[in-house]
């Protein structure tokens, strides 16, 4: 481990926090400078950064363009699936988001309000949530490849004043139609907002205000039309600026709570001392607002730093082949670039030598991050070959907002293990402790645990939930945050991340929840009880894999093949595309405990091709023992 600038600064973030933080906030322009940088007197309750208050939209557009930034590129909109791209200046960008805050408060927003948006990846994404965070309302994007289910459960939880939508998404090979989505959630929820507004595109227009409903409902530019441009609100640096839905085992989604001052105070300095990217700096996240990467990465984070952020309506292959991103590195003369390894190795599936680069002038990269699901040495090795710039792993969760472990290439970079995401971010106080909460020696796989408090910028609570917050994070070990990866560090300090640890499922970096999955299949008539697994994919890290017993009634070898395309399309229209459900098995009986809790995790290891360890608390070893040759590898 390096023992110049990063153990420096990552000793004193653990020792003396309040001095570390209140350094670096800094970086932010407060209205009240926070009289308290920590607040430590409600354990396991913590807050940072008390009695401060602040505007997390002024942060991000309006001292910029103050300071002399006006003219400079803020977001630049590249979208290969419609032909075009534009580029707003700070200027620019900031009246846009400033009238669009002013329609919003014309329809009752306010501060504490919530706001859903459910927008695929263009300017007015970005825009609508600068402006909740303009007025102090909270907004909570939701991925556009959600189904209506899904996102009738955020609206149910998040009640919002205001939804704000498009009429649809485009892919590569078809345009995906949001408003029928949207339609079919409201009519599933019992809360209803008092106005949905509908961004129109060319593409696929949608039917607008004419329903009979209890909601106003109208266009984007009839919103707007006579909007007056709003002013920034003062909030708490305690307040909410945005809850973000992350997939729980019960498949209850999570809504994840994200306060303004360390929210904006983590970005801003994220950006400069673990991504090297600093003011005036062109960076590129391919990813979606609607994951935390993208509101990190895409949207707050470049913007509070004054750096030109890229965001791409397009895929890494396909629009129109594998040499996509290195395009949008080359024509807008991108730093340093992020996205999940999936995308890597779908390239590297397109053109394994790479010879898509020479077509492009990649002189201006610095370094490539990755980030979402575990960086295998292969992909990371073909990556660093082709492009010839460090190739950079860090690991976060949604919870946590901001790397967790990573080489700060802007403190004090280190040399790249292939493997490891490097080290403990400062702020953070990782540990990897066995099942009695003790620490293991380095090379000794366990728990990966963070030491109480969290850093700035990771979730506080739960949208309306302490009590599942201490539940789901706090009480396995008392005084740490479980991530819920097992992990060990080596003798140098580096961190190895193995996997989840529990039922929820990360495919291509989108954490998806066993129990939702299972929900769409046991909704089947034809289902008796199921079980959902993920298992190693090449391609997206881990796939889901379905496993049905059909009732009595039911004729498998007849009617099986026909069931099991229902289920598959049962997935897409419940779940979403994303799940990336392909496979669904008839099976006689799913392997359960004595007490009916199905062993998910001994079929994942046979799915994986391990040796499982069967429990001794096994209801009938048999069931297991049939089930081999269809979850074996090739079964």
């Amino acid at each position: 481990m390096s023992t110049g600038a990063y153990a420096a600064a990552h000793q004193r973030s653990l020792a003396d926090p309040a001095g570390f933080w209140g350094d670096a906030a800094a970086g932010i322009e407060w209205l009240t400078e926070p009289p308290t940088v920590l607040d430590d007197s409600h354990p396991p309750f913590y807050r940072w950064f008390r009695g401060g208050t602040l505007n997390t939209c002024f942060n991000a557009l309006d001292r910029h363009v103050r300071d002399g930034r006006g003219d400079q590129a803020a977001l630049v909109h590249d979208s290969p699936v419609t032909g075009t791209s534009r580029t707003f200046t700070y200027a620019e960008l900031l009246e846009r988001v400033a009238t669009f805050a002013g329609a919003l408060a014309s329809l009752g927003v306010g501060k504490g309000d919530r706001v859903i948006v459910y927008m695929p990846m263009v300017p007015e994404a970005v825009v609508a949530m600068l402006a909740c965070a303009r007025l102090g309302a909270i907004h909570s994007v939701v991925f556009g490849g959600f189904a209506p289910a899904e996102l009738a459960a955020r609206i149910e939880d998040a009640e919002p004043k205001v939804i704000v939508s498009a009429s649809c998404g485009i892919e590569p090979s078809r345009v995906v139609e949001y408003k029928p989505m949207l339609d079919g959630a409201l009519d599933r929820s019992g809360h209803k907002p008092e106005a949905v507004v509908v961004l129109q595109r060319e593409q696929a227009p949608a039917a607008v205000g004419v329903r009979d409903t209890e909601w106003e409902e109208m266009t984007w530019d009839e919103l707007v039309a006579d909007a007056e441009p709003a002013d920034c609100v003062e909030v708490e640096a305690t307040d909410p600026l945005y809850i973000l839905y992350t997939s729980g085992t019960t498949g209850r989604p999570k809504g994840i709570v994200r306060d303004n001052g360390g929210h904006a105070v983590a970005l801003r300095w994220s950006m400069e001392n673990v991504y090297g990217i600093g003011p005036g700096d062109v960076w590129f996240t391919a990813s979606d607002v609607g994951w935390v990467v993208g509101h990190s990465y895409i949207v707050y984070g470049p913007l509070l730093t004054g750096a030109t952020t890229v965001l791409y309506e397009g895929k890494p292959v396909g629009t129109p082949d594998a040499g996509a991103f290195w395009r949008v590195i080359s024509t807008y003369r991108c730093r340093a670039m992020f996205t999940a390894p999936t995308a890597y190795r779908a390239i590297k599936r397109e053109d394994p030598r790479g010879e898509l680069t020479k077509g492009y002038d990649l002189t201006c990269l610095d370094a490539v991050f990755l980030a979402g699901e575990r960086l295998d040495p292969d992909t990371y090795e073909w990556a660093t070959g082709v492009l010839g710039v460090p190739v950079v792993d860090n690991w976060w969760q949604t919870e946590t907002g901001w790397p967790i472990v990573a080489n700060l290439r802007g403190l004090d970079p280190m040399p790249i293990k292939a493997g490891s995401p490097s080290v403990p971010v400062p702020g953070y106080d990782v540990r990897v402790l066995d099942d009695q909460g003790a620490e293991v020696p380095a090379g000794t796989e366990g728990a990966i645990a963070i030491r109480l408090p969290l850093p700035p910028g990771t979730l506080p609570t739960l949208w309306g939930d302490d009590d599942r917050y201490v539940a789901g994070y706090l009480s396995v070990y008392d005084g740490y945050y479980l991530t819920g990866d097992g992990g060990r560090f080596d003798e140098d300090g580096y961190l190895y991340v193995m996997g989840r640890t529990d039922d929820v499922l990360n495919v291509a970096g989108h954490r998806l929840s066993t129990g939702s999955i299972e929900a769409a299949l046991a909704g089947h008539p034809d289902v008796a009880e199921c079980a959902v697994i993920g298992v190693a994919d090449e391609m997206k890290g881990q796939v889901p894999r379905g496993l049905v017993v059909l009732k009595g009634s039911v004729d498998a070898a007849a009617d099986g093949g026909r069931i099991t395309a229902e289920l598959v399309q049962r997935v897409r229209d419940e779940v979403g595309a994303v799940a990336s459900l392909r496979q669904v098995d008839v099976v006689a009986a799913l392997p359960k405990t004595r007490s009916g809790k199905i062993l998910r995790k001994t079929m994942r290891e046979l799915a994986d091709g391990k040796t499982p360890k069967v429990p001794g608390t096994i209801e009938d070893a048999s069931v297991l023992d049939a089930l081999a040759p269809v979850l074996r590898p090739g079964g």
